[in-house]
């Protein structure tokens, strides 16, 4: 059963552009305290996996506040990068970061649908997305418009919550997940919804060999997955 934010029915994608424009203002804060900091490490390894490419045009899928196109900027340094999200407040967040930064010329912020991508065939270098790919409406379409948009052998690096198998940490993990991160959610957001949505979300989504084979599916080839922290996030690489 496909997993929204509010409600069953209606679309998905108009139930996460609300969820992300409602939790805009307490995003970043929330990601920082409730991950104790790691996702920013997470962050700085998948974009790792683009150095050797040193890709000048950038695609960042789902960027909400501009986080990894800000660390891609500041790793890469390439001619552009593209952040694109249907959550204008979180994308108004974002903009502000950049300008803070100076990263104007470089980074672009624009509104948009992941599933019906604004560019043409062959566009990018090198596509991000972090933390993005579950809410798709539609996953596989929305793989294979990011295979459309990228260049032939371009890279596509996604970052994604995956789940733990190792006992004990998979009883704390969906412990934490399902209690505890949405009563601070609650409290701090007023959404208590998107963070019982974040724990839904995570446990619907066919990480692992499955997302793996609908990479493969959606045009992808040498599609392989970096696990990290014990297998909480997972990195997949792929190329088109």
């Amino acid at each position: 059963m496909e997993v929204k934010p509010y409600e069953q029915t209606g679309s998905k994608k108009r139930q996460v552009s609300k969820m992300f424009n409602n939790i805009a203002p307490y995003y970043d804060f929330l990601n920082r305290f409730l991950s104790l900091g790691i996702d920013t490490v997470w962050r700085r390894k998948a974009i790792q996996q683009l150095g050797e490419n040193k890709p000048k045009q950038v695609l960042d899928v789902a960027t909400g506040t501009a986080d990894v196109a800000i660390e891609i900027a500041k790793q890469l340094q390439p001619n552009k990068i593209i952040g694109l999200d249907i959550a204008e407040e979180m994308l108004q967040i974002g903009r502000k970061k950049i300008h803070k930064l100076d990263m104007d010329e470089t980074i672009e912020l624009i509104s948009g649908d992941a599933e019906n991508l604004p560019f043409e065939d062959n566009t990018f270098d090198a596509i991000t997305v972090a933390y993005g790919v579950r809410n798709f409406e539609h996953l596989e379409a929305g793989l294979k418009e990011m295979q459309r948009v990228l260049k032939p052998n371009g890279k596509v690096v996604i970052l994604e919550f995956s789940k733990p198998t190792v006992f004990p940490l998979k009883q704390l993990f969906n412990f934490y997940f399902k209690n505890i991160l949405p009563l601070i959610g609650r409290l701090t957001s007023k959404d208590p919804k998107a963070y019982r949505y974040l724990y839904e979300s995570v446990q619907a989504f066919p990480d692992g060999q499955g997302f793996i084979d609908i990479m493969q599916r959606s045009g992808f080839a040498r599609n392989t997955q970096i696990g990290l922290t014990f297998g909480i996030s997972s990195i997949y690489v792929g190329y088109k």
